[in-house]
């Protein structure tokens, strides 16, 4: 399928999937006239990488997921110590800088409350 129809199945832009190529988290081939085109099991592979981009880890954690990118993504991702390099490695620092922006968030949240004490209320006009 050419790179307009890999986008419409999967609902990522031609950018994306260009910019995914870039990375090595997709492959494509090539017509004789130079376009792109991918195989029926790249929507599956798309589609994960979106998931595991919609949890919080970044294009770049992705990587450490490729034994995972052509199935169906498990529940729970077991932990093996064969995975210390790979995504139980960057599953922490992601998990940290989530609870860092949270925090960062609720002060911010908490301040604006603090100064207009009414946005916490359901009904400000009473």
């Amino acid at each position: 399928m050419l790179i307009g129809e890999l986008a419409a199945r999967t609902g990522v832009t031609r950018r994306a999937l260009r910019f995914y190529e870039e990375l090595g988290l997709l492959t494509s081939d090539r017509t004789p006239a130079g376009y792109r085109t991918y195989g029926e099991d790249t929507v599956a592979r798309v589609r994960n990488i979106r998931e595991l981009l919609e949890i919080g880890f970044t294009v770049e954690d992705v990587r450490a997921f490729q034994p995972y990118l052509d199935r169906e993504l498990p529940e729970r991702f077991p932990f093996e110590p064969r995975c210390t390099d790979g995504y139980a490695a960057i599953g922490r620092p992601r998990v940290a800088e989530l609870e860092r922006r949270i925090a960062r968030l609720t002060e911010l949240r908490d301040r604006m409350v603090e100064r207009m004490p009414w946005l916490a209320q359901d009904d400000p006009a009473r």
